[in-house]
């Protein structure tokens, strides 16, 4: 399952509406066949897999961390009915579908056709790597992460405006990556109009992934897509994963709105002292409100950067509920 896991994170950021999966299907011990869903969400990661496997399928054991499909589209047969018509033996899933068009209806599907079905191996894994899908399923608006690149001391920049660069080459490429990750970033009008940002993929080979570009304003400008308020996120048609990369102001009012999943802290190694602060006001009015909100995920070195990963709790409890 962390085989298909580490495949459906190639398809995030790039399947929307439909969930970013992963699939390995294993016979004799061996990997026969593997896949993830492709851009635009066909064909399904099953699908792939199936058909690298062929009839090595037949008797396999299938890992897919999400329950195969099974309502009817004019896009391609259902997997569920994929996963039949091959043969194999047991399939291991890590999450029930909430699709109400699928809940249960795969696994009952593949039980009835006598293939044996277990449910939530790496449950909690794979609710973190389809985090977008499933955000949008349960909230109805796309998964919020907020990215902050600050010295040791929270600045985002000295006091002039001056921001390039506080963190170094390892940490940018590190977050240029991160927005290969989303369908679309946002800044606020603030930030627009002092850096023009392209918000585009500097990473060679990566360039075409570069994401849509959204701005926090009442008005559009030429080239961008506009939200009038936090708010207004959920109505991004095909944006299931949103970055927030611009303006202390921005990053506040989705806090405030309490609109942010997960934290991308890039932290580098310098004091400044004086300098522009990372976030405004976000509404505390006790430091009781502050605690327990987030939970630290992950740390890790980035040159002489740390990234440190935060998720919201609310989220991780939902995870733990199963």
């Amino acid at each position: 399952m962390g085989a298909a896991l580490a495949l459906a994170d190639r398809g995030r950021g790039r399947t929307a509406p439909n969930p970013n999966v992963g699939c390995v299907i294993v016979k004799d011990g061996r990997v026969a066949g593997r896949g993830w869903t492709q851009p635009g969400g066909r064909p399904h990661a099953e699908a792939m897999a199936l058909s690298q496997a062929g009839e090595r399928a037949r008797g396999a054991t299938v890992y897919a961390t999400l329950e195969p499909c099974a309502h009817v589209s004019p896009r391609g047969a259902t997997c569920a009915d994929l996963l039949v018509a091959a043969g194999v033996a047991r399939v291991v899933v890590a999450l029930r579908d909430p699709d109400p068009r699928t809940d249960g209806a795969g696994h009952a599907r593949l039980a009835d056709a006598g293939i044996a079905v277990d449910i939530g191996v790496e449950a909690a894994a794979a609710r973190r790597s389809m985090a977008g899908f499933l955000t949008r399923r349960m909230l109805g608006r796309p998964h919020v992460t907020l990215k902050l690149a600050t010295s040791l001391d929270g600045c985002i920049a000295l006091a002039s405006g001056e921001s390039r660069w506080i963190t170094g080459p390892e940490a940018r490429a590190h977050a240029h990556l991160e927005r290969t990750r989303h369908e679309a970033i946002l800044v606020g009008r603030g930030t627009f109009a002092a850096d023009a940002p392209k918000l585009d993929v500097r990473l060679a080979g990566l360039e075409e992934r570069s994401p849509r570009r959204i701005m926090l304003s009442s008005t559009a400008e030429s080239g961008w897509e506009h939200v009038a308020t936090p708010d207004g996120i959920a109505d991004l048609a095909g944006v299931d994963h949103l970055l927030i990369e611009g303006g202390a102001r921005t990053a506040a009012a989705f806090l405030a709105a309490d609109l942010v999943d997960g934290l991308l802290l890039y932290r580098a190694p310098i004091l400044i002292g004086g300098g522009l602060a990372s976030l405004a006001d976000i509404g505390m009015t006790a430091l009781t409100e502050a605690h327990g909100r987030w939970q630290r995920a992950d740390t890790r070195t980035l040159g002489s950067d740390t990234l440190e990963v935060y998720e919201r709790h609310r989220l991780v409890e939902a995870r733990n509920e199963g």
